[in-house]
């Protein structure tokens, strides 16, 4: 691999040797990793997974609260109504070291307002351990525009300094609109229609409030998190839902459509610091398609960042919600979202580090080539809190003394009171989540489950949780997981799946990425005049917002 030079340049390119050099560095660097782990010596061990790099110390610092309140006179993106979709995409950014370079700032997406120049939010956004030193905040406004590209209708940057309880705070400030990155077509529009009445102006402007709510209780103030809102999304793709063959449901007498679901949610911070895993090395493009250092490697890094954006597409079908803390309405609505106990659907999720919870059906029967799982979820993201696999069972005896496992649930055995003959009980105490991790992209450590036990108790109340490691629960999982799966055949309805399910806590993932690698080799090899022609997918460009690329080419949503 080290020595594979990108296609397409010449053999005297001075790129080649630096780019040779860095990836033997960063080789030689993981090797150093993962034999030093834990002190102990493994030569057959890839790099990755679990990291038990700490928090670096800081002073506690502030509760702080942003709010998006509207934004005026914004061009007009959309030609044929002559108004925009606009919605925000926030950063922060502030002095706190991190663990390390690649871990992803805090980030948040406040819904889509529709047809609408003069957009009203009132969006917030609350953050924890924001340090005395101050913050700068990025906020981007965007038009939605999932058929095309997301056109981007300008930029405004706050800066916060010396924070304290007695910070006077900003009020409904308006701030001007940067026209620089701003769509060049939107504009043009606004001007046009400029000349025909002086009450449009060319200069928008974003209004914003900013308070501290108070010192942030903490030991550590090394590291901000989202307090909240605890805000959630169902995606529909259509796209996704014809190459799968799933559908959902019509509404009102309205024959089903070709649809496939994807799910957010954001957990309340913080999520616990011992949740820190690295994506592991376990094939030798591996490390290419995370920090993109090859042709290959940015090759796959953009497929499958596309695939994100193509999965958790906000457009005119998406839901949005939120609750101001966990809550028994917030148990039910992920109940819902998973359609409580009904059809013996598994789930794929990833948790990143900022408590966004990503969750997708998965399941054999529908092998279409489309996605790397844990990869696609986390939108590359080179490091995450957790990953792995879950599905829901409904309780006989909701109230029962005991674990869960020692009685009689749905699936696999048929219960009154329920799917499949009857309405969920609209009680989370009927209810459990089995979850693992069963994730080869990231393998999580089993010694972490009872953490992420309590991190699903803290944000679901009222469900009961059961955890499996993957590995020393196997029997007891696949025999679960095929219960599931039996009870799918026998229930029979129309379900939103959509990659393939794993046998082991490694092959599927290598399989998966392994199909995509063959479709990345193969566009490369495409000659110039192919892809200037649109013909590689991978290299389809469009401005993606996704948690793995930086802040300038888009900024991703932690939040709505």
């Amino acid at each position: 691999m080290e020595n594979e030079k990108p296609a397409g340049l010449p053999k005297t390119h001075h790129s080649v040797g630096y780019a040779a050099k860095f990836d033997k560095k960063a080789e030689e660097l993981h090797e150093k990793q993962a034999k030093h782990a834990d002190g102990k010596k493994d030569d057959n061990k890839p790099a990755g997974g679990y990291d038990d790099t700490p928090i670096p110390r800081a002073p506690a610092g502030y509760d702080v609260k942003f709010t998006f309140h509207r934004a005026t006179q914004l061009p007009m993106a959309d030609i044929n109504s002559m108004s925009s979709d606009p919605f925000v995409l926030a950063q922060l950014n502030t002095g706190l070291q991190s663990r390390h370079k690649q871990d992803p700032p805090i980030r948040f997406r406040t819904p889509t307002i529709r047809k609408n120049c003069e957009p009203e939010w009132n969006s917030e956004w609350i953050v924890a351990n924001v340090p005395a030193s101050g913050f700068k905040l990025k906020a981007r406004i965007y038009d939605e525009d999932p058929a095309d590209h997301d056109d981007r209708l300008g930029n405004v940057h706050i800066h916060g300094q010396n924070i304290s309880e007695q910070w006077p705070g900003i009020r409904e400030q308006h701030f001007k609109i940067k026209k620089r990155m701003g769509s060049k077509r939107a504009y043009l529009l606004r001007g046009c229609a400029s000349m025909f009445s002086k009450k449009i102006q060319m200069s928008g402007e974003l209004v914003v409030s900013v308070e501290v709510l108070g010192r942030t209780n903490t030991d550590n103030g090394g590291r901000v998190w989202t307090v909240g809102p605890c805000n959630w999304s169902r995606h529909l793709s259509p796209m996704v839902g014809r190459l799968a063959g799933t559908k959902e449901p019509g509404k009102d007498g309205k024959p089903e459509k070709y649809s496939f679901r994807a799910n957010q949610m954001q957990l309340r911070g913080p999520v616990p610091a011992e949740l820190y895993h690295r994506y592991v090395e376990f094939k030798p493009f591996v490390q290419g398609m995370f920090t993109s250092t090859s042709l290959k490697g940015r090759i796959l890094n953009r497929a499958l960042h596309h695939q994100h954006s193509q999965i958790y597409n906000y457009d005119r079908e998406t839901v949005y919600g939120s609750f101001p803390a966990p809550c028994h309405d917030m148990t039910l609505k992920f109940l819902d979202l998973v359609h409580y106990d009904k059809g013996g659907r598994i789930y794929t999720y990833v948790i990143t580090l900022d408590g966004q919870w990503r969750f997708t059906e998965t399941g054999k029967e529908f092998g279409i080539d489309l996605l790397s799982k844990h990869t696609m979820h986390s939108d590359v993201n080179i490091y995450i809190a957790y990953s792995g696999e879950f599905f829901i069972r409904r309780l006989k005896t909701p109230h029962k003394e005991g674990s869960p496992e020692d009685q009689e649930t749905h699936p696999p055995i048929e219960i009154s009171g329920g799917p499949p003959e009857g309405e969920p009980p609209n009680d989370p105490a009927y209810y459990s989540l089995i979850i693992d991790n069963d994730s080869g992209t990231y393998r999580p450590n089993p010694k972490m489950l009872p953490v992420l036990k309590s991190l699903m108790q803290q944000s679901l109340p009222g469900l009961k949780v059961i955890t499996l490691d993957c590995t020393s629960d196997q029997e007891k999982m696949e025999k679960w997981k095929n219960e599931q799966r039996e009870r799918k055949k026998a229930e029979g309805e129309g379900m939103v799946v959509v990659q393939e399910d794993s046998d082991s806590i490694s092959s599927s993932d290598e399989e998966d990425l392994d199909a995509v690698q063959r479709r990345a080799e193969g566009a490369a090899k495409k000659t110039r005049k192919e892809k200037m022609a649109g013909k590689v997918d991978p290299f389809r460009r469009s401005e993606h917002h996704g948690d793995g690329e930086p802040v300038e080419d888009g900024v991703a949503a932690s939040g709505q």
